[in-house]
């Protein structure tokens, strides 16, 4: 079946010297159904036929005329959804119809200022935890109940879509007041989703979990000392890890309104531990080195131990970039691993003596990392880190960690040749815990074209087993989640009916 354009989305947005609008992040405004099948011109190598499932990406893609500076962070979200199934391959794009994406598509133009922008300059109230901004739903995918989930970082109201077919059902209607962050966080031993928020009134921080019924089961605070700014959080079998990082919001600049971000290295980093179902008064509170950390990896639980993976910041509040366009030097800076310095980190909470222990577990500069998630909140070998492109919010490589022996291996993409998120995802019958293959978009622009690749993850020096064209290039973007197909449960894989008598 060849590609079918479904929409093009009408855009409003002028060139300018923004390079968060040029290059690997030019916005796309099409979307498209695709199937390959092996012998198709769009498809080098061949399809495995041994995996089923889906891999879903999110990202940024911006479709009108910023109000004032654009930070990648304001775009609207655009999803792109692969599935596999008997050596056939099926591809879907959309953007996510959120209330703000239909608003502005009814206006024609943009109604929200984003993030770099003060909050007179939206023309109506936003969401979540900086109030003004629009809820974009840009950050984060997972899938959950048989259904996508997919959030914005600053709070929103999750939205769900099918992953074969990307019908769109709207807000996900359990969601608390103060809105669900990006990083839910899903267990396949349990089916469960647990998620938190985060607000500039108190108690600051809530945790929850919801079944696989897609039922809220449990809601509680984690009350902090103002405003914090969590991106993320873990699980082990029991228990919950959310945090208190010292990179926050300035409390005298935002009794002024102001919201600019400041690192605190005078104050440690906090952990909160709680059991799963627990209750406010059942968190533990572990101390830890000043730092900011954007992802966790993994927790389990090892003895008293609690082990907690993760990208420690060496440089959290960065120099300007150099080079930068005038009034960009800070979120040009922000956005530059290479001077983050993120590197690969062990966090030990001894759950007897209330003890931290740190250790490092990887020198180099590296973040967005996966793994395979049948080992999620369980003891694992094997990490999958992004090796992130200097001077930009891109990935131009993957490292494989072993964690028993710290051996590693990587594989660089190439000159222009930029990669999303990388899931693992498991062969039907695997045998070990790297048995399957790693996932991911490449946009190459070198050609303009963007490309899904499958890559064997016990080999990932050996570069992609199967490469699939995609209809256009696609807008870079960060984050995705492979869900497999055995385990989604719900909706009928596209695959199986489309292109039939090929």
């Amino acid at each position: 079946m060849p590609a079918t354009l479904v929409d093009t989305i009408a855009s409003t947005l002028a060139p300018s010297d923004n390079p968060y609008t040029q290059g690997a992040w030019r916005p796309t405004y099409n979307e498209w159904d695709a199937v390959f099948a092996n012998g198709d011109a769009e498809v080098i190598g061949r399809i495995p036929d041994d995996i089923d499932g889906v891999y879903v990406r999110t990202g940024e893609n911006q479709i009108h005329e910023p109000i004032g500076r654009y930070h990648p962070f304001d775009g609207d979200g655009f999803i792109h959804s692969i599935s596999f199934k008997g050596g056939r391959a099926s591809y879907r794009s959309r953007f996510v119809r959120t209330k703000g994406f239909e608003a502005e598509r009814e206006a024609g133009r943009s109604l929200w200022a984003g993030l770099m922008e003060p909050p007179h300059r939206s023309t109506r109230p936003g969401w979540g935890a900086q109030e003004w901004l629009k809820d974009s739903s840009s950050t984060d995918v997972v899938v959950h109940a048989g259904r996508i989930l997919s959030t914005f970082y600053q709070c929103g109201e999750g939205y769900r879509l099918d992953p074969f077919t990307m019908e769109q059902y709207g807000t996900e209607a359990w969601v608390p007041v103060d809105g669900i962050s990006a990083h839910c966080k899903t267990d396949e031993a349990t089916g469960e989703l647990l998620f938190f928020n985060y607000s500039k009134h108190a108690p600051y921080m809530h945790y929850g979990v919801v079944g696989a019924d897609n039922r809220l089961k449990h809601y509680v605070p984690v009350p902090l000392p103002g405003p914090r700014l969590p991106h993320d959080m873990a699980f082990t079998a029991n228990y919950s890890i959310l945090n208190d990082m010292p990179l926050f919001w300035d409390p005298d600049l935002l009794k002024r309104g102001l919201h600019v971000v400041q690192f605190h290295p005078d104050m440690p980093t906090r952990f909160a531990i709680i059991p799963r179902y627990g209750r406010t008064e059942d968190i533990r509170w572990f101390e830890a080195t000043p730092t900011y950390t954007l992802h966790w990896l993994n927790a389990y639980e090892e003895g008293d131990e609690i082990i907690l993976d993760g990208y420690f910041q060496e440089e959290p509040m960065p120099r300007s970039y150099p080079g930068a366009p005038e009034g960009l030097e800070r979120m040009m800076a922000y956005l530059d691993q290479h001077l983050l310095k993120p590197k690969l980190h062990r966090w030990r909470f001894n759950l007897k003596t209330g003890r931290t222990h740190e250790e490092r577990l990887d020198d180099r500069i590296l973040e967005f990392g996966m793994f395979n998630q049948k080992y999620a909140g369980r003891k694992y070998r094997y990490a999958y880190s992004a090796i992130p492109e200097p001077g930009w919010f891109l990935f131009r490589g993957l490292v494989k960690h072993d964690l028993e022996t710290g051996a590693s291996q990587s594989y660089e993409f190439g000159p222009g040749r930029f990669a999303s998120e990388s899931p693992f995802a498991p062969r039907i019958g695997a045998t070990a815990e790297d048995d399957g293959y790693l996932v991911s978009f490449v946009a190459d622009l070198n050609s303009d074209t963007s490309e899904c690749v499958l890559i064997d993850a016990r080999d990932i020096a050996a570069g992609p087993v199967c490469r699939i064209r995609l209809p256009e290039r696609i807008c870079a973007g960060t984050h995705s989640s492979w869900a497999n197909g055995s385990d989604i449960g719900m909706g009928e894989n596209p695959i199986l009916t489309a292109g039939a008598g090929r």
